[in-house]
């Protein structure tokens, strides 16, 4: 039966003298054509979500694969879309049903520009990875809209955060934001690996004690998610490439925020192209500019598995890298800005923490799925620490690098630098 509990006495009418917006149809790539009205209707148009169109989902992986150029706005379009799909299964109407599309339409609405690249450095100087969602709400268009069809801006920010029962349709492990972007991603990349089931994993949502369930018999469907956020990762989001570009990006926002007048309030309200010629403008930062723009690019001098690297540098703070850069520059003789170190944190994997009911109760899909400790392996297999240098510098920051840090070169798979010798797969991207 449809989930309705107390959302089916919901009115569906709007507030006095406020007019419905006309239905709008959008052709997608993805999912072919989406319908919006509504509220949703009504926030298309407003400056916070049409800012979304400049900028790009997957940030530095268009520099791995071109074609990769999709938008925040787009895939908003399509969280949008598949949360519609998910309150017609669940039984959910009314004014309940509208918080939550607008909350789809506009759960990206605070990122900052290339998507999550920056927001590591945008913490230390703010304390939020990006805009704060219920600021973005309170005010302007967006909360003109809300207001004019009866929808609360605290309310709605609440489930874009991922709070109360709803929200997790909007933030969660079976939430739609995902649904979207693996199969977004693939598609756009040409990477089979994002295939998920939208259809069964929307008719197959539960609401039970308050969590958003997959029901009986569907720990398959749970893990589909799981293999398919688990295999897009070496070759699309951490695809070395990217990674490398990432970290030249970062490193260039900082110098752009220590020896210039932007600030990162600035900063984070800064689309893709924004950024990118605020880089080339400004002295300091004008060669990383150029270096992104035309994809001149640094090279890994190291590459190395988690096993050879020691614990300590798993994850290392900023000011602790900032230091070995420093120290690894000082020992190979060359510019401090020719060493970037590129050192991820242990990987996670959030998507096991998925709710499936079993034989009546509802577990972990941690706790039923025997792929899950595979999968963990081959995450912590995936994992490399990175140092990169200009072409002409890679081999002799790649030898200092190994001393410095102290890497095992007997167990790592460590860069080999020589032209022509290490041509595997990923070397013509």
């Amino acid at each position: 039966m449809p989930y309705k509990k107390h959302y089916e006495d919901e009115r569906t009418l709007l507030p006095a003298g406020v007019q419905p917006a006309s239905m709008k149809t959008i052709k997608d790539s993805v999912h072919d054509y989406i319908e919006v009205e509504g509220v949703a209707r009504a926030l298309l148009d407003t400056p916070p979500v049409q800012r979304l169109r400049h900028i790009t989902q997957l940030g530095t992986v268009t520099l791995v694969y071109p074609s990769a150029n999709h938008t925040r706005f787009e895939h908003s379009l399509g969280v949008y879309h598949i949360a519609n799909r998910a309150l017609g299964h669940l039984g959910i109407e009314g004014q309940q049903a509208e918080r939550v599309r607008a909350a789809a339409l506009l759960h990206d609405v605070g990122h900052g520009p290339y998507s999550h690249n920056i927001e590591d450095l945008l913490y230390r100087h703010t304390g939020k990875y990006h805009d704060e969602v219920h600021g973005l709400l309170d005010s302007g268009a967006v909360a003109q809209v809300l207001d004019d069809h009866g929808l609360d801006p605290a309310t709605v920010a609440d489930l874009v955060e991922g709070k109360g029962e709803l929200g997790q349709l909007v933030s969660g492990e079976l939430d739609v934001d995902r649904m979207d972007y693996l199969a977004r991603d693939a598609h756009h990349t040409g990477v089979p690996y994002g295939t998920i089931d939208h259809g069964r994993l929307i008719r197959e949502l539960r609401f039970r004690d308050g969590e958003l369930v997959l029901d009986e018999g569907n720990v398959q469907t749970a893990e589909s998610l799981l293999l398919a956020r688990a295999l897009m990762n070496p070759v699309v989001y951490s695809h070395h490439v990217a990674r490398i570009a990432k970290a030249m990006l970062r490193r260039a926002s900082e110098r752009l925020l220590e020896a210039t007048a932007v600030d990162a309030g600035q900063l984070r309200r800064m689309d893709d192209a924004e950024l990118l010629v605020a880089l080339r403008d400004h002295e300091a930062t004008a060669e990383y500019g150029r270096r992104i723009a035309y994809r001149d690019l640094y090279k890994r001098g190291v590459w190395a598995e988690m096993d050879a690297v020691p614990e300590d540098l798993i994850g290392v703070g900023h000011d602790r890298r900032r230091e070995l850069e420093r120290d690894i520059a000082e020992s190979a003789g060359v510019d401090r800005e020719a060493v970037v170190l590129d050192a991820p944190a242990e990987p996670e994997m959030t998507e096991t923490s998925s709710r499936v009911m079993v034989g009546g109760e509802i577990r972990s899909l941690a706790e039923q799925s025997t792929l899950v400790r595979a999968l963990r392996a081959a995450q912590r297999d995936q994992w490399r620490l990175g140092v990169y240098a200009p072409p002409e510098q890679q081999e002799a920051v790649g030898e200092a690098a190994v001393s410095v840090l102290g890497i095992d070169v007997e167990d790592a798979r460590v860069q080999d630098i020589r032209p022509g010798v290490h041509a595997t797969l990923d070397e013509f991207q």
